[in-house]
Formats: structure tokens, C-alpha cells, sequence
């Protein structure tokens, strides 16, 4: 009985150690993206947590180590959704226009404009010429694995006559850069693009990277009605 009571002891205390952990986490990346690495404080970080500033300090010792932790955190998310969405790529060559535009809002509203994709962004603009070294592993394993996987489900659609492409590579960093191109304004000053505005700039991409790149079996490139919003 004691043993049993102690173990269920030490996993509410467990458990409110994540609890905590999380909470410092989300308060503190809010307060980077806000005030920026040197302008946050633990102090008010503490406050955003609803923790005591000796907690932040128990669980990360230094400002450096929770900014690191923040990063890790964010990535991690990032990175889990990012494959998530590649998991949804189009495989059949019917309909290849509408099933790319459908991937590519998919792709820009959960990857791009989504909140850790902001926090991203802006923790990228504001330290990461300062602190290099705590973007490597995103670079490595978000964005630089993103364009081979995606060369490859490519690579799958060509195959099959679906499109006509020599450098699978070069045809994802062509894609990506497309479906991006039109929402970089919009979202280099903290603005979120409108459905509308997703799904206008997933078409336009996707026409003009047809327009390229269209196999034998491709379809014809045309105005076509549009599509609901995918989330």
C-alpha cells in the first residue's frame, strides 16, 4: 500500500513537472518573439508562466538554456507537422492541378502561417545571426530535408508520365519558392494571408509550375473553379 502511494506521489509530481516545463516553455517563447533574446527577462517570463523566477531557473539555470529549449521545442512541433503534411502529398496523376493546389494551401496555412511557423520566422530574424549554431538542426532536418522528400514525391509523379522533370531538386525548391511567393509580403510583417489570398496564391503556383513541368498525362492547364479551403 505504501509503495503503491508512493509511486501515484510521484507521478502527479511528474506530471507537474511537465505541467510546468510546458508552461515556461510557451510563456517564454511569447515573451523571445515579442522582446527578442536580449530584451526578454526572466522575470517577466515568470510572469507570463505563472511561475517563480527560481522555477525558471531550476528547471533551465540560464536565459541561454531556455532560449535554446525554446527553439528545440518549437522545431520539434515545426518539423512533426511538416511531415505530416508531405504524408498528404497527391500520388494519382487525375485532377493533378486541384490535388496540388489542395496540398499547397494545406502545406502554407499549417506550415507557414501557422503560430510556430510565425515564432519561427521571427526567432530566425532576430538571433539568428546572432546564434547560428541553435538553427542548425532546423536547417538540417525542417528545411533541408524538405526539399529532398519533396523531389521524391516528384520523382513518383513522373514516373507515372504525370509530369516531365530532370532535376527533382530543383523542381521542389522551384515549388516551394512558387507556393510562397505570393504571402512573403504579407507575412514578413506578422500578417496572416485570408483564405482567399491561400488559396489565390496556391493556384497561381501550382498553374505556373504545371505550365513547366507537365507530363505527357498532365492535365491542361486552365482557370479552374475554386477550391473550398483545406485545413
Amino acid at each position: 500500500m505504501k509503495d503503491r502511494e508512493q509511486s501515484k506521489a510521484t507521478g502527479h509530481t511528474q506530471r507537474g513537472q511537465r505541467a510546468k516545463r510546458i508552461s515556461i516553455l510557451d510563456a517564454a517563447a511569447q515573451v523571445f518573439c515579442r522582446e527578442g533574446f536580449s530584451g526578454a527577462s526572466i522575470d517577466e517570463i515568470a510572469v507570463e508562466a505563472s511561475v517563480s523566477r527560481q522555477t525558471i531557473y531550476n528547471h533551465y539555470r540560464e536565459k541561454e538554456t531556455l532560449f535554446t529549449a525554446v527553439v528545440e521545442d518549437i522545431m520539434d512541433r515545426a518539423n512533426a507537422t511538416l511531415f505530416s503534411i508531405l504524408s498528404t502529398f497527391p500520388d494519382k496523376p487525375d485532377h493533378l492541378e486541384d490535388d496540388l493546389t489542395a496540398f499547397a494551401i494545406r502545406f502554407t496555412k499549417n506550415c507557414l502561417c501557422n503560430q510556430d511557423g510565425k515564432f519561427l520566422r521571427k526567432l530566425v530574424q532576430s538571433e539568428g545571426e546572432r546564434y547560428p549554431h541553435l538553427f542548425a538542426t532546423w536547417r538540417q532536418h525542417g528545411p533541408g530535408k524538405i526539399g529532398a522528400a519533396l523531389g521524391a514525391l516528384f520523382a513518383r509523379l513522373s514516373h507515372k508520365g504525370a509530369l516531365k522533370i530532370d532535376d527533382f531538386d530543383l523542381a521542389a525548391r522551384q515549388f516551394l519558392a512558387l507556393i510562397t511567393a505570393d504571402l512573403q509580403m504579407i507575412t514578413l510583417f506578422g500578417g496572416t494571408p485570408t483564405d482567399e489570398e491561400l488559396e489565390r496564391a496556391a493556384r497561381n503556383a501550382v498553374q505556373t509550375f504545371l505550365r513547366a513541368y507537365a507530363g505527357q498525362i498532365g492535365e491542361t492547364v486552365s482557370r479552374a473553379p475554386e477550391l473550398a479551403i483545406i485545413s
